[in-house]
């Protein structure tokens, strides 16, 4: 999920992540509370009459429609990511219907995906995984208002109460923007929106219009949405035909000791090298990795992430959600050229 669309996250294959689409189940118990009473809610609703120059009326009748989750509350305390290792993590990605799902993905949207891949410099498979990852390629969107989801971590989730205000507030801005009806739109637990799962600050910073219709519409047009994510990749810093992870071997006594716990590119190569590791694949000398570490099926992983990589965790700031991704488009990616090797050159002699 971001101010970023980073801070989204799931539960099991069949919940919603705010950032790794789930079906989200179980029931969504409503509850009316009283938040115009809290002051929180005041300082929230003064802040928007000052600053954004809504009318408090306006805003008291909105959250006057707002209902306290507790499902989401539930969701939003055990993600996925923090409860699974990548060996359940995988299981949930890398099946072979969401690996033809994709390919069949790709075949319908060709043409955008190659106009946005030359467009943004993020490549095709990548694109296709992150909305394969987050929403089953637009069949799960999530089943929450996302106001009621937002205004109930904003105003009943101290932890990141701090967080889902500011996305609530960018969120009324936004249905303001685009002329949305504020009580009609739904999302994920985290109020995480539309086929890419866009957070309202990132629907605000990231979302593109690319078939020129006047407005950016995730929720609907897979067009807007393959362009939105690679716009935001380019946006966070995606690096054009550059490496992304690699798998690597370790021995020795050192190796242990440049792990990593972040995603981050931190050492260079020559560095991870001295410590005992060799990465399976050609890794440029001069490029920075973070040395990762996974639990898999077969026992623990050995990874060399770079810049690339953790550029796919400022969707998700997991490294079990951007190993999905990277072995979703590398299958995907796999199956597509096989499927339809030719595809991508008819469409350039096309608009040639």
């Amino acid at each position: 999920m971001a101010l970023r669309a980073s801070i989204i996250s799931a539960v099991l294959s069949s919940c919603l992540l705010a950032g790794s689409a789930f079906a989200e189940t179980g029931k969504q118990e409503q509850v009316k509370p009283d938040y115009a009473s809290q002051d929180l809610v005041q300082a929230f609703i003064d802040d928007l009459v000052e600053n954004e120059q809504f009318k408090r009326s306006e805003l008291e009748n909105i959250i006057g429609q707002a209902n306290k989750i507790d499902r989401v509350l539930e969701l939003i305390s055990r993600p996925a990511e923090k409860r699974l290792t990548w060996k359940g993590y995988r299981k949930i990605f890398m099946t072979e219907e969401r690996i033809q799902k994709g390919i069949t993905f790709w075949k319908e949207h060709a043409k955008t995906l190659l106009e946005v891949e030359k467009k943004y410099g993020v490549p095709a498979n990548i694109i296709v995984a992150i909305i394969g990852v987050e929403t089953y390629y637009g069949r799960q969107t999530g089943g929450f208002k996302v106001l009621d989801a937002l205004s109930t971590l904003s105003f009943d989730y101290p932890p990141r109460s701090k967080f889902f205000t500011k996305e609530l507030k960018q969120f009324l801005i936004l249905a303001r923007e685009q002329g949305l009806e504020v009580s009609k739109l739904t999302g994920s637990y985290a109020g995480a929106m539309g086929i890419p799962q866009f957070m309202p600050s990132s629907y605000r910073a990231y979302a593109v219009d690319h078939t020129g219709d006047g407005q950016s519409n995730i929720w609907k047009q897979e067009e807007d949405a393959i362009a939105s994510v690679g716009n935001y990749l380019k946006e966070n810093g995606w690096r054009a035909g550059k490496p992304i992870v690699s798998r690597a071997k370790v021995h020795g006594a050192k190796y242990q000791k440049v792990i990593s716990k972040s995603v981050r590119p931190n050492k260079t190569l020559k560095q991870v090298e001295s410590a005992g590791w060799t990465p399976v694949s050609v890794v440029p000398d001069a490029v920075k990795v973070a040395a990762i570490t996974l639990e898999g099926a077969k026992g623990t992983e050995y990874w060399l992430g770079m810049h690339n990589f953790y550029v796919i965790t400022t969707y998700n700031r997991s490294k079990l959600y951007a190993m999905a991704v990277y072995q979703l488009a590398r299958d995907v990616k796999s199956g597509y050229k096989t499927a339809v090797p030719d595809i991508n050159k008819k469409i350039v002699e096309t608009q040639s």
